[in-house]
């Protein structure tokens, strides 16, 4: 295949799935790594895509290198994240085991929580606090605390996890993409996500709208792998997703 029909194909791909990975193109294209890398190289100079770790992004998406602190991130889209933590907390059943992942969307949940039989593990430190001072059972996993997101992670916080089965479980998320998943700006905080949800049965992301037009440099979980709990969409790409739940 020629190099102009190679970069042809590349940009109608990234049109389709907004997203894409040098694995998946070396497969659709039948071609090389280095090729392929060349390619987005190419691309990316001229302004047709936008290169990330281990492939390219569209135009349209906005890639997040950073996490934005908590302070900030609290008051961002808090109509949308109050009517998603509500929604989320009626999922807690009597007796659940729950995890709560650090993030300002999973805090709001602890608001909207009624049923108090129910306990809770969280790698947030805000969230243990506020979660303690309103009568519940909490525990918190140990390791690294990482600012600005207030979360334990770290191989010891991986370590604590290992304890554990949770019934149902919350999570937030910095970027979700059909193709590339869910995704975060922190290797470490990645690997809490991924190693907390491998040892949940009923696993939800809560996420505003705004991070289906985002993505990230680290992929902590496939998108057929949760339910994402989210306000109205007016993408339409993922109209037909069954997974998707709008509040």
């Amino acid at each position: 295949m020629l190099t102009e029909e190679r970069l042809s194909r590349i940009s109608k791909i990234l049109e389709e799935k907004h997203s894409v990975t040098v694995t998946q193109l070396m497969e659709i294209l039948s071609t090389s790594e280095s090729t392929i890398r060349r390619d987005l190289n190419v691309l990316d100079k001229q302004g047709k895509l936008i290169r990330v770790f281990g492939g390219a992004v569209s135009k349209g998406i906005t890639f997040q290198a950073k996490d934005d602190s908590v302070g900030i991130r609290k008051n961002q889209n808090k109509n949308e994240k109050l009517k998603i933590a509500k929604y989320a907390a009626s999922l807690i059943k009597a007796n659940d085991f729950v995890y709560l992942d650090a993030g300002t969307t999973t805090e709001l949940i602890i608001d909207f929580i009624t049923e108090k039989s129910a306990v809770f593990v969280t790698n947030g430190f805000s969230l243990a606090k506020k979660l303690s001072r309103l009568g519940f059972l909490t525990y918190m996993i140990g390791g690294e605390v990482k600012y600005p997101t207030e979360a334990i992670v770290g191989a010891e916080a991986i370590e604590s996890l290992s304890k554990y089965n949770f019934t149902i479980g919350f999570w937030g998320t910095n970027g979700v993409d059909i193709e590339q998943g869910f995704s975060t700006p922190d290797v470490k905080e990645a690997l809490i996500k991924k190693a907390s949800m491998k040892r949940t049965a009923h696993k939800y992301i809560v996420c505003d709208s705004t991070k289906f037009s985002e993505l990230s440099c680290v992929v902590f979980s496939s998108f057929d792998n949760a339910t994402v709990i989210t306000t109205k969409l007016d993408n339409t790409t993922y109209k037909d997703c069954k997974n998707i739940v709008e509040v």
